[in-house]
């Protein structure tokens, strides 16, 4: 008997293909730059490659909504945690440009800067010459001003970075963290420097004047009610636009600053300056997101009465802190500024920033 024909399988035939996906033509396969999102000037710059809808948006990608949440509240990036109102949130863009690269470059610049500055002035002996007066001027009020930077550093900038609507938003927060926090760092730094290289110099004496010295009180508290603040918004505003104006530039530039070369001090301004330099820097991009929102044309009404009844809150309180430190510029042995020039520079610049962005300088600054 014949044996049966063996059985013939099948077998899907392979076919070597040339990933068709990525073969097709298309409008824009050719093209290097992105599409989704329209650049602001004639090519998208590294900025906005890496920022510009990297965070995910509903309203412009998940049709879907929120792909997660919390666990008992609203999912993603909610526009409800500020009061403020945008038509186009994702149309603010940094005008610095920051991002994690040029974090790293220019923060690790100013460390070079500033730890060449302490070797130099330790290898000259350039502390020996200071007198007793400006010695504990430095011990007290700058070593107090280092608690207001860490404040700001860890319990504001860092605690908004997260909730802001775009990523452009939220990154140019979190550099403005990282600002303050390496510039408090930098000055604890030098008050250490200065304990080891001057034995009169009272190196801890900045917990006490923070804690308990009067003068400082009002500043402290300005500080930990910003820390109160729920709405990321209003305290951005409250940090950038009034504190730091009516109180961090008076302290820093309008005093320290211009006081320093005349008792003799030619380290703390270049220390200081860093510190206005970063300011300068997040005040440029605070400015540009108010002043669009200002400008919305669907919410700048709106949005210019919610930050008039911020100014009303937060102007008052700032100009109390700002007061209370007069007794401050009487303590240099050469006192070369007096405070009501010092609080008039900053008055102006403090207006001139208001105008700005597009808002009504308030009654109590021109008491």
């Amino acid at each position: 008997m014949a044996s049966p024909a063996p059985k013939v399988r099948s077998f899907p035939k392979v076919e070597f293909t040339d990933s068709e996906a990525g073969a097709l033509e298309f409008p824009s396969s050719k093209s290097r730059a992105y599409s989704y999102f329209k650049p602001a000037k004639l090519r998208a710059t590294v900025y906005e490659d890496v920022t510009v809808d990297v965070q995910p948006d509903p309203e412009r990608h998940l049709s879907q909504g929120w792909i997660y949440g919390f666990g008992d509240g609203p999912g993603g990036y909610p526009q409800e945690w500020t009061q403020a109102k945008s038509s186009n949130w994702h149309a603010f863009l940094d005008p610095n440009e920051e991002w994690e690269q040029t974090l790293y470059r220019n923060n690790s610049a100013v460390v070079r800067q500033v730890a060449l500055g302490l070797e130099n002035a330790k290898r000259a002996n350039a502390y020996d010459g200071w007198n007793p007066a400006w010695q504990k001027f430095i011990a007290r009020n700058l070593g107090a001003w280092m608690h207001a930077e860490n404040g700001m550093a860890l319990h504001v900038f860092t605690s908004i970075q997260r909730s802001g609507p775009t990523n452009m938003i939220n990154t140019a927060v979190a550099v403005n963290a990282a600002h303050k926090m390496r510039f408090a760092q930098d000055l604890a730094l030098f008050n250490l420097d200065l304990a080891e290289s001057l034995g009169t110099f009272d190196g801890g004496v900045h917990k006490e004047v923070w804690q308990s010295a009067e003068e400082w009180q009002p500043t402290r508290r300005v500080v930990e009610e910003l820390t109160a603040v729920g709405d990321w918004a209003e305290l951005l505003f409250a940090t950038n636009v009034v504190f730091e104006q009516l109180v961090g530039q008076l302290f820093r530039s309008e005093l320290v600053m211009q006081i320093s070369a005349k008792n003799g001090d030619y380290i703390t301004p270049t220390l200081v300056g860093t510190g206005e330099h970063d300011y300068s820097r997040d005040l440029a991009y605070t400015r540009a997101l108010f002043r669009l929102l200002t400008r919305d044309e669907q919410f700048a009404d709106g949005n210019k009465e919610l930050f008039g009844r911020w100014l009303s809150t937060w102007v008052p309180r700032c100009l109390d802190a700002a007061h209370a430190l007069q007794p401050i510029w009487s303590q240099p042995a050469e006192k070369t500024r007096t405070f009501a020039d010092s609080l008039a520079a900053t008055k102006e610049k403090f207006t001139q920033l208001l105008e700005e962005i597009g808002l009504d300088v308030p009654k109590e600054l021109e008491k």
